[in-house]
């Protein structure tokens, strides 16, 4: 299974993620599990990508189980401290479920804002969604292909995760690059 991470900069010269904050390590002390040494380094890796000004585009790879969800979450946590918005993209609705309640579960103690995009939803519920991400009102949102439309947009999307990249088409890749 793969995990693709891709943090986006502004065109200000020199922007780069802040260093971690306090809330950043007592979300992270908060994980119930101890963490691998691998997916220790892949976190401290990804964050400090994430503090220069190159943009990222980095590849996780693992067997279901191994802690990739986590380095992902930590990743679009630190995002959302930076005030940036966090897409995360990903094949199924079932899939889409997991990762919704994984990262509501995780982000529920620090106020933020997780939602579901999916043909799951009602077009109500989709229409509302969709207009709290480009007011800025969502911070992080899990969603399928439902998330590459023409009527979704952001305020300012900082971090686009791809869950099993390989599974979408060549028409959501191209998608997929605009957000890039």
């Amino acid at each position: 299974e793969l995990i693709e991470l891709y943090a986006k900069r502004q065109k200000v010269k020199g922007f780069a993620f802040s260093p971690d904050t306090p809330w950043q390590k007592q979300f992270e002390d908060s994980f119930p599990y101890a963490e691998t040494e691998d997916q220790l380094r892949c976190i401290e890796e990804v964050k400090k990508d994430m503090e220069t000004p190159k943009p990222m585009d980095r590849l996780l790879c693992g067997d279901v189980g191994y802690g990739k969800t986590e380095v992902a979450i930590r990743a679009a946590f630190k995002a959302v401290m930076d005030q940036k918005q966090v897409a995360y993209l990903v094949p199924t609705t079932v899939l889409a479920n997991q990762q919704y309640e994984s990262f509501k579960n995780r982000m529920e103690d620090f106020a933020i804002r997780v939602e579901l995009l999916n043909r799951f939803r009602t077009k109500k519920e989709q229409e509302e969604v969709i207009r709290k991400l480009k007011l800025g009102e969502v911070d992080v949102v899990i969603g399928t292909h439902r998330l590459l439309s023409k009527d979704v947009a952001f305020k300012d999307l900082g971090l686009l995760i791809i869950d099993e990249e390989h599974r979408f088409g060549v028409k959501d890749k191209e998608k997929i690059k605009q957000y890039k």
